[in-house]
């Protein structure tokens, strides 16, 4: 449920109400917007039924959330959530650019991209560390090097870093390297890692699983958020349907329909979901139009020789224009960049 308290509601009676719904098990979440303050409550459905918080000093009524997801839902922010990193900002109107490499690879190679991404007006470098793959003997990443690559590139650019995590055993060496860790499709319904990450600090970028409905995305969601890390990044990456056109079929309905049903920012990944670098372009403008926050994409200072995904990945020397495009019509849309 969701307690909406009064607008001249003061702290303590907010936190009167807090220790009530604590005092029978169930979790309180406060959200406090510019005139008022919500409580989102979680637990049992019957004791909270009976609970007189309506009587409660400061509260002006109590509504239930009809949604599965609670507090990702819009029922419980009208606001949209703005995530920030390393100055960089993110949703509520913040267009953000994330680009680099699928994988590292070398100290030149990251090195190469995140020049190339930060000369073009990117926000953010992405770049994997550890690859989850199909066949277990394609490149798997290097792991620990490959963070400290990534971290010597933000170093020289003052890029924040994005990076995925697979296992809860690397959450340590991730955290410290990251600035945004990435929770990837394979892992979206891996709940016990979500759960690891809600527990820390950093945000999350949460790509949708490649069969997962929009309602159990947002439910993903939610287990980071019920932990206590409210700075979720939702991604749309594709999904599996009969198409084969396109390595995935990119569902940009999914992403007007996400930013109607939940505060959080939403960004697409038209890379993974295409496969085809001269799809990328197209799709990206398309998911701006749409109301997407930002784009994940990938670049390559040399595509046909990357270890991983090469054929997908935008050469450097033309992400400028990619860069230029895309910046371009999310300021014509009214988004501030970054």
């Amino acid at each position: 449920m969701m307690v909406i308290m009064q607008e001249a509601a003061t702290e303590e009676q907010v936190a009167r109400v807090v220790a009530r719904v604590e005092e029978v098990g169930a979790s309180a979440h406060v959200s406090v917007g510019e005139r008022v303050t919500v409580i989102g409550v979680l637990g049992d459905r019957e004791e909270l039924t009976a609970l007189p918080l309506e009587a409660m000093p400061g509260v002006e009524r109590v509504v239930a959330i009809l949604k599965p997801y609670k507090l990702v839902s819009r029922e419980f922010r009208p606001v949209d959530t703005v995530v920030e990193v390393g100055g960089v900002r993110l949703g509520g109107g913040h267009f953000c650019l994330i680009a680099g490499p699928c994988s590292v690879e070398s100290p030149e190679q990251v090195l190469a991209a995140a020049r190339a991404v930060k000369e073009a007006g990117g926000h953010m470098l992405r770049g994997g560390a550890y690859k989850p793959r199909t066949s277990p003997y394609a490149f798997q990443g290097l792991g620990l090097d490959g963070l400290r690559m990534l971290a010597a590139a933000r170093e020289e650019t003052g890029l924040p870093i994005v990076t995925e995590l697979m296992d809860p055993r690397d959450l340590d060496d991730v955290y410290e390297y990251a600035d945004v860790i990435q929770v990837g499709a394979r892992n979206m319904q891996n709940f016990q890692l979500l759960a690891e990450v809600g527990r820390r600090a950093k945000p999350v970028l949460l790509k949708r699983g490649l069969s997962a409905t929009v309602e159990e995305w947002l439910m993903a969601a939610e287990y980071v958020v019920k932990e206590g890390n409210r700075r979720v990044i939702l991604c749309e990456r594709g999904i599996r349907t009969f198409e084969t056109a396109t390595r995935n079929t990119l569902d940009l309905g999914a992403v007007a329909v996400v930013k109607l049903a939940s505060h959080l920012p939403v960004i697409v990944d038209p890379s993974h979901a295409t496969g085809r670098p001269e799809l990328v372009l197209p799709l990206s403008l398309a998911a701006v139009a749409a109301g997407a926050d930002g784009v994940l994409v990938e670049t390559h200072p040399n595509p046909e020789h990357a270890l991983c995904d090469g054929p997908q990945s935008l050469p450097t020397s033309a992400f400028a224009e990619y860069a230029a495009r895309t910046r371009e019509l999310a300021a014509w849309c009214g988004k501030t960049l970054g």
